[in-house]
């Protein structure tokens, strides 16, 4: 096994770590960058509560010593990327005849207003264990967000995009980036996207008013190595 330490990354969905995994394995290329892909989102299973996600994700993190063979000390962070999904909002769920939950930058749309209204409710309880959550198994943690998701990001769009286009996007969004690092930093940092302030200021911020439905992320704090 390599002697390089290791960063560990938690991913929703495969199309995350293809538009950003070349990225991340560039700006750190003197460790070793290993992926943990949920395939889907752990804040939002109500299987995953606030008393066992920290559990949850140590379990992803095993996966990966298992996998490479890796011990408890070549670990350095664990970098946890997740989308918000309006779930810090009050008050702008309107009800519709759709399929699927739609986001707008000022209100959600479900035709269940009471099933979003209980799944803002469990996900912003996870997300708050989570981003206050320093440390797993003395390896340090965070927890950052892309609001309202990746793509709303990363694309600048809020749509329902099928996991086909969402990997059209992804090998796209890649293809624009590759060994271009800093590029990519100056995008994510631009303060048309890039909440100002500490991590925990960052997240007090997503936390308030309509602003986990707005295109804010934290990701530009990855980066700040000062």
């Amino acid at each position: 096994m390599s002697e390089k330490k290791v960063v560990a990354v938690i991913v929703e969905g495969p199309s995350d770590e293809n538009a950003i995994g070349g990225i991340l394995k560039e700006f750190f290329s003197s460790e070793e960058v290993q992926f943990a892909v949920v395939h889907g989102d752990i804040t939002s299973d109500y299987g995953t509560t606030k008393e066992n996600v920290v559990s949850k994700v140590d379990a992803l993190i095993k996966t990966i010593k298992r996998k490479y063979g890796y011990k408890q000390d070549d670990f350095i962070k664990i970098i946890h990327i997740a989308d918000t999904d309006g779930a810090f909002t009050k008050n702008c769920i309107e009800e519709a005849e759709v399929k699927n939950i739609q986001y707008y930058e000022d209100h959600i749309e479900y035709f269940d207003i009471e099933a979003v209204r209980k799944r803002n409710e469990h996900k912003s309880e996870i997300m708050f264990k989570l981003y206050t959550t320093g440390k797993i198994h003395e390896i340090p943690y965070r927890l950052y967000f892309n609001s309202c998701n990746l793509e709303h990001v990363l694309y600048g769009e809020l749509k329902d995009f099928s996991d086909d286009e969402k990997e059209i996007l992804a090998d796209e969004f890649a293809e624009k980036y590759e060994g271009k690092v800093f590029e990519f930093i100056d995008f994510i940092s631009n303060q048309s996207i890039a909440v100002e302030g500490t991590y925990r200021e960052t997240w007090k911020y997503i936390e308030k008013d309509k602003n986990s439905l707005q295109r804010n992320s934290n990701m530009h704090l990855i980066f700040d190595v000062g």
